[in-house]
C-alpha cells in the first residue's frame, strides 16, 4: 500500500498514531495541525523521516493550507486525506458550541473545499458515536432517528452529511468511521488523562464526574488505527461507514476510578460528583454492535478493561 496521504490534525492524539502507521507501510506523509491540542512532540518520529512533511497550519485558514499543499504537490499527487482534525473535549463543546462549529464542522467542511481544489479523490473521516445520540440497546450503523445530544455529536453528523453530498459531487470514495471512547499513549482528553491529572495535583482524594455507572466501550488507539486500516484496504464501496470498538464489553467509569488509584495512588479516597451523566451532552451508556466490522474479518484482540488498563499504564 504505497501512496500519497494528507492526515489532517496529525500531531493529535489519534493523527499522530495514524501518522506513524503509515510511514511504517510506506506511505508519503503530509501532516497539518494547529497544534492547539497536538503536540510536535507526538511526531518526533515522524518528523525524522524524508518521507514526512508537516506545517503546523489551520485547515480552516483555506489560503495558507491550500498554498502549502500545491508547493507540496510538487513531490507527488495526494490521493487520500485522512480527516482526523476535530474538536476532541467534548466538555468545551458543551460550554461553548462554536469550539465544534468552528474546529468539528468547519474542519470538514474546509478539507472538502480542498480537496475539491486540488482533486484529490478519496477521504477517510474520524466520525463518533456521539451522532446515534441517547439510545437503548445496540448501536447499530442503521440505527436511528439521528438526535445527537452534544454540539460535538451534532458537527459530527453535520460532517457526515457533507462527506455524502460531496460523493454526489466530486468525491469517488469515502469511509466514515464512527469511533467509540478511545484510549493509550500520547492522549490530550479523557477519563484516563483527567483522572490521572487529578490524582497528580491531590494524591489523597480523587474526585470523580456522575455516580461511576456510567459504561462504555473502549477501544485502544492501536487498534483503532488497525481497524482503519483494513477497512481501506477491505472496504471499497464508494461510500463506506463502520462503527469501529472492542468487541468484548463495556467499561464503567467506577472501573476506570478504581484503577487509575490502584495504578498511580493507591488509598487514594474515590468521591463521585453524583448523577447519571459526567456533564452536559454526554451519553452516559452506549454498546456498539460491530457485526458489519466483523463481517469483513477485523476484530481487535484487547476487551474494553484490557485496552483501558493498558492505557493507564501507558500514561502514567
Amino acid at each position: 500500500m504505497s501512496e500519497s496521504s494528507l492526515v489532517t490534525g496529525a500531531a493529535g492524539f489519534i493523527g499522530s498514531h495514524l501518522v506513524d502507521r503509515l510511514l511504517a507501510l510506506g506511505h508519503r506523509v503530509v501532516g497539518l495541525d494547529n497544534l492547539t491540542l497536538g503536540r510536535r512532540a507526538n511526531l518526533a518520529q515522524a518528523l525524522r523521516n524524508r518521507q514526512f512533511s508537516f506545517a503546523e497550519l489551520d485547515v480552516n485558514d483555506a489560503e495558507a493550507s491550500l498554498a502549502f499543499l500545491r508547493e507540496d504537490a510538487a513531490r507527488g499527487p495526494i490521493k487520500t486525506v485522512w480527516h482526523m482534525a476535530a474538536n476532541s473535549d467534548i466538555q468545551a463543546g458543551g460550554r461553548d458550541p462554536d469550539v465544534d462549529l468552528r474546529l468539528t464542522f468547519l474542519t470538514t467542511y474546509n478539507v472538502l473545499k480542498m480537496m475539491h481544489s486540488l482533486h484529490i479523490p478519496q477521504l477517510v473521516f474520524a466520525s463518533s458515536s456521539a451522532i446515534y445520540g441517547d439510545h437503548d440497546g445496540l448501536l447499530k450503523e442503521d440505527t436511528g432517528p439521528l438526535l445527537p445530544v452534544s454540539s460535538y455529536g451534532a458537527m459530527k453528523l453535520a460532517s457526515e452529511g457533507s462527506i455524502t453530498a460531496a460523493l454526489e459531487r466530486f468525491l469517488e470514495r469515502a469511509w466514515i468511521c464512527r469511533f467509540p471512547n478511545v484510549t493509550g499513549s500520547r492522549a490530550t482528553h479523557g477519563v484516563i488523562f483527567d483522572l490521572l491529572k487529578k490524582l497528580r495535583a491531590n494524591p489523597a482524594e480523587l474526585e470523580v464526574l456522575g455516580d461511576g455507572t456510567q459504561e462504555k466501550p473502549y477501544l485502544h488507539v492501536s487498534e483503532l488505527v488497525d481497524a482503519m486500516l483494513f477497512l481501506f484496504e477491505r472496504s471499497r464501496e464508494r461510500l463506506n461507514y463502520y462503527n469501529i470498538a472492542p468487541e468484548i464489553g463495556a467499561t464503567t467509569v467506577r472501573f476506570i476510578a478504581e484503577a487509575v488509584v490502584r495504578a498511580a495512588a493507591p488509598g487514594a479516597i474515590i468521591r463521585y460528583a453524583g448523577g447519571s451523566r459526567g456533564w452536559v451532552g454526554d451519553v452516559p451508556k452506549f454498546r456498539y454492535s460491530t457485526g458489519k466490522l466483523k463481517s469483513l474479518g477485523w476484530s481487535p484482540k484487547l476487551s474494553s478493561n484490557q485496552a483501558v488498563e493498558l492505557a493507564i499504564r501507558e500514561n502514567l
